[in-house]
């Protein structure tokens, strides 16, 4: 067969079953093969939203997602969300086309490996016909092994030539044993927590990769912690009483109280950026910090660090438990009546504020607190960037960590519709929930033919402030002219109904109720809310986000 056959053969022999993208030419051999081969191809209208579903894909399903792309222009479509996965650490495989080596004056032809490292992912490349499986596998590998977000470039005339077939079967991967902590980090870390009379936890995505989430809900009961999460981990801790959701610029008047409080902090698989502790403000100086995470370049990258734990989320909650079980008094903790009291009374859903709506604009709280209500909990909520984001996170409640999306490590608009795509095709059974503002709304707008092309269950809302509402609220108090950030009026409700998808505007609460009715008839086609929110609301994280820039 030839190396293109043989490439689309392993991958399937690899299990890939899903691979998204768009056909040209140059991945036209590959991609066939992996279909004939029993994956399923879902074609995207543009290469970056392609490599977006893939990346929704990847963090939904826990499986390397894949996705492939014709060279040259093919590849450069992708650059920002091929950069928002790497800096993600998706485990994600791209298949890009390349120029044959002596196709000197080819115009496709750019220098696609320096393209690759330069946004952060791995470059792999099918060397020869020889190696070409080989090739094939060891990319594979890394995406899956090392969770990084890898392309594997292939010349069409490494493609065209002919090699033998895979071997079948191909051999797993080494089983790689999580790493344990050193005996005297532990003891270390269990000394601080034993005398902790406020400790919290706040557990990162690193936590949810290492399916730490149950580990670290005994350690909090033995250790008396209240547990918070970032925003990429929201969820892990969903069911807990202990809980007070996400810790940072969307913490709850109630959660950053107490975090800030806290006279031992445990960073699990978080960076501690200024995201989750809003500059430092949320962790105190007479605060202990102690950092748990299996890379040692994480280490007080972003915050000081008294405690470093090297290792594996899950087996240093593990072993952090049994230090106490073992060997140590329970300590007292912070887990008393009055605590479980500003818990239940400091969330989002509990606090108040004044309704700023308007006869033709929505509060976007009360948007979001009543879309909660409406929509099904079993739902996945996938997020863009923007001003709004906040609001999504901060009311629309997810069943567990793997319900949330959230899109921000390069924070560019126009990616959030795309992951929600993939986590659609990840989880079917839930409500996929894709959180849009405008701006990124009509970056991605085609990919509503591809909602409608593949069937999916899916509510878009699209909070609609006719502006690039960061910049407005950043630069309009100063006194600068914002006419470059805003924008007139656009139907989205209308783009759905021609895409073929259910659209409605929603001006007031009473406009909800064609919401309760969709929900009601079963959710099909997908539904577009096109909310025109308030546009005066200024969201509670904004200021964390432009402090220092």
């Amino acid at each position: 067969m030839n190396v293109a056959e043989a490439v689309g053969q392993t991958l399937a022999l690899l299990g890939v079953q899903h691979v998204f993208g768009l056909v040209g030419s140059g991945n036209f051999h590959v991609t066939n093969t992996l279909v004939a081969r029993g994956a399923r191809f879902v074609a995207a209208r543009h290469e970056g939203a392609a490599v977006s579903m893939a990346d929704g894909y990847a963090r939904v399903s826990g499986d390397v997602g894949v996705a492939s792309v014709h060279q040259g222009p093919g590849l450069t479509n992708t650059l920002t969300a091929l950069t928002e996965a790497a800096k993600s650490r998706t485990p994600l495989l791209l298949l890009a086309a390349d120029t044959a080596a002596s196709a000197l004056r080819s115009n496709f032809r750019i220098e696609q490996d320096a393209l690759v490292r330069s946004v952060g992912a791995v470059a792999e490349r099918l060397h020869g016909p020889e190696t070409a499986v080989a090739d094939t596998i060891r990319a594979f590998r890394r995406a899956q092994v090392e969770r990084r977000t890898v392309v594997l470039m292939m010349p069409l005339d490494v493609q065209a030539a002919e090699c033998a077939p895979p071997h079948h079967p191909i051999p797993d991967a080494p089983f790689i044993r999580p790493t344990r902590p050193s005996d005297e980090a532990i003891a270390e870390a269990a000394d601080v927590l034993a005398g902790a009379q406020r400790p919290v936890i706040i557990a990162g995505r690193g936590a949810v990769v290492a399916e730490a989430g149950e580990a670290l809900e005994r350690l909090g009961d033995l250790v008396g912690a209240v547990l918070a999460t970032t925003a990429n981990a929201n969820g892990l801790f969903r069911h807990n009483e202990w809980s007070v959701g996400i810790s940072g610029g969307f913490a709850s008047p109630g959660a950053a109280e107490l975090i800030a409080e806290a006279d031992v902090i445990v960073g699990v698989g978080a960076a501690l950026n200024m995201w989750t502790t809003r500059h430092g403000r949320l962790v105190g100086s007479h605060a202990t910090v102690i950092q748990i995470d299996d890379a040692s370049d994480a280490m007080g990258a972003h915050h000081r660090v008294d405690v470093a734990v090297l290792g594996d989320a899950a087996e240093a909650a593990r072993a952090l438990c049994d230090a106490f079980q073992l060997e140590r008094p329970r300590p007292i903790g912070g887990r008393t009546p009055a605590t479980a009291r500003r818990i239940h009374v400091g969330g989002w859903h509990t606090t108040d504020y004044a309704d700023a709506g308007t006869p033709t604009h929505i509060d976007p709280r009360t948007l979001s607190l009543v879309l909660d209500e409406i929509l099904p909990n079993e739902r996945t909520v996938a997020i863009d960037s923007g001003h709004f984001m906040g609001y999504p996170a901060m009311y629309l409640q997810v069943p567990d960590e793997r319900g949330f999306v959230f899109t921000q490590a390069f924070q560019a608009v126009g990616l959030g519709l795309g992951s929600a795509i993939g986590a659609a095709l990840a989880e079917p059974d839930r409500l996929t929930v894709a959180a849009l503002g405008d701006g990124g709304a009509m970056l991605s707008l085609q990919e509503l033919d591809t909602v409608a092309r593949l069937g999916l269950r899916m509510a878009i809302v699209v909070y609609n402030d006719s502006a690039y509402g960061a910049e407005v609220h950043h630069f309009g108090p100063h006194g600068h002219p914002v006419d470059l950030v805003q924008f007139p009026d656009v139907d989205f409700a209308a783009y759905a109904r021609a895409a073929g998808l259910q659209g409605v505007t929603v001006r007031h609460t009473d406009d909800l109720a064609a919401v309760r009715e969709w929900v009601a008839s079963g959710m099909s086609p997908a539904l577009l809310i096109d909310a025109r929110v308030v546009p005066t609301v200024v969201a509670e994280w904004l200021e964390e986000a432009f402090r220092g820039h």
